[in-house]
């Protein structure tokens, strides 16, 4: 609702900035800029700016956490891992790869978004509950699937290195005292342990084959030939014949049922 707010005085602005670029059009002086201003001397127009940061640095930094808080992490980090195992430099090229890490990702969070709009975004809209509770309900539902992928992994032990003190004394401690801003950032390590352990076994056959080659090569006294120029070939022949893109993406979506 805020960004549908914020989008035409957006515009509108921009397109104030496209008249005044104009050839013909007059060139304000710094006097009327700063005379456009608010007025920082008074409360109203002190709390004018702080909002208007506010606002840039929420939308600016937004996207990164909606990404930080779903499956997006993971799937990245090992299909990159991928592409550097079989050494094929920049292909798959990086929009495939964010392109598929996206769409994998818009699947699995699927179930959590529904319930997200279901229970939050849905009845916010239709005026049936207050800003406020849609906020902790739509939390709750994001919480649920990054404390689950935690547990799944066995890094419930990541969380005690974000929290308080006093939090993490706490002998009978739940999930539900842990603190989201605590969670989140427990949940990212959790993922990239998880990514780089799929990563590791993922580089082991490709492993082997570049030193079959190597070993190869210098049998041969061919010391001057680029092993990674000879073993890509059969890299990618044996990740083809195994089936390697659906092994790789049929693991991913399975672990984090």
């Amino acid at each position: 609702m805020r960004i549908a707010r914020i989008m035409p005085a957006v515009l509108l602005l921009l397109v104030f900035a496209s008249m005044a670029s104009g050839a013909d059009a007059p060139t304000a002086a710094p006097g009327d800029i700063v005379k456009s201003l608010p007025n920082v001397d008074t409360p109203a127009g002190a709390s004018t700016v702080i909002t208007w940061l506010v606002m840039v640095t929420v939308l600016s930094v937004a996207p990164a956490l909606l990404i930080m808080v779903t499956c997006f992490t993971r799937i990245i980090v090992v299909l990159g891992l991928l592409r550097q195992g079989l050494g094929s430099a920049q292909l798959p090229p990086n929009q495939v790869i964010f392109g598929l890490a996206l769409l994998m990702t818009a699947v699995v969070m699927a179930p959590t978004y529904n319930k997200v709009y279901d229970d939050a975004l849905g009845p916010y809209l239709d005026g049936k509950i207050d800003r406020k509770t849609a906020l902790v309900s739509g939390e709750t539902h994001i919480r649920e699937f990054m404390t689950t992928q935690i547990q799944n992994a066995g890094n419930s032990s990541d969380v005690y290195l974000f929290l308080p003190e006093e939090t993490a004394g706490q002998k009978d401690l739940v999930w539900g005292d842990v603190p989201t801003v605590s969670l989140i950032p427990a949940f990212v390590v959790s993922e990239l342990k998880v990514a780089f352990w799929m990563g590791f076994r993922i580089f082991l056959p490709f492993l082997v084959v570049d030193l079959l080659v190597s070993t190869f090569l210098v049998s041969m006294g061919m010391l001057m030939m680029p092993p990674s120029l000879i073993s890509l070939p059969f890299k990618l022949l044996l990740f083809v014949l195994a089936g390697g893109w659906h092994l790789v993406v049929g693991t991913l979506m399975k672990s984090f049922q």
